[in-house]
């Protein structure tokens, strides 16, 4: 009797074993593909510090206009085996002053959050990083007292923004200097 199972597989030119390569999940074969077709604005780049673990990187956004012109911000991603049905996790490594990103680096997207599809990819995110500096939203803030003073004086706010950028104190924290 013959075996079709097997009949071919694993073997070499002379017939020895060759190791198995390792079983890429689905979601690692998604990253590597919107990875190699991304499409990145201006003023941002992409690295992957271990190019054996795509599921983690860090992006990096430098805005050409906006409160935080001038400035350069590292994400970090971190996506989950589950991706594209969960989202990736994305953290700011440069502490910030703004509504939407705490001072732990957490950030408040909805895209991220519930308003999640597995049709969105890691473009659509770094895009909607981008335009949370173009428009933060004091509406759903992380940063309380940045949301607060963005509100009621934008005047006010910019001018809080430039202190933490050169890095001064914005109510009692020390921001590094950017600019």
């Amino acid at each position: 009797m013959i075996k079709i199972y097997g009949v071919g597989r694993g073997r070499g030119k002379e017939g020895e074993n060759k190791p198995a390569a390792p079983k890429r999940q689905p979601g690692e074969i998604r990253i590597q593909k919107e990875l190699d077709e991304l499409e990145l604005p201006p003023h941002t780049s992409i690295a992957v510090p271990d190019k054996n673990n795509l599921m983690a990187f860090h992006i990096t956004i430098a805005p050409d206009e906006g409160f935080w012109k001038g400035a350069t911000y590292k994400f970090v991603f971190n996506v989950p085996g589950a991706y594209p049905h969960e989202p990736p996790k994305v953290k700011c490594e440069t502490k910030i002053y703004h509504p939407n990103i705490d001072l732990q680096g957490n950030v408040c997207l909805n895209i991220l959050r519930e308003d999640w599809k597995p049709v969105l990819s890691i473009n659509t995110i770094v895009y909607g990083l981008l335009y949370l500096f173009l428009e933060p939203n004091p509406g759903d803030p992380l940063n309380h007292e940045a949301a607060d003073a963005l509100r009621t004086d934008r005047v006010n706010f910019a001018r809080l923004v430039g202190r933490s950028l050169k890095g001064g104190v914005v109510a009692g924290e020390s921001f590094p200097k950017l600019t």
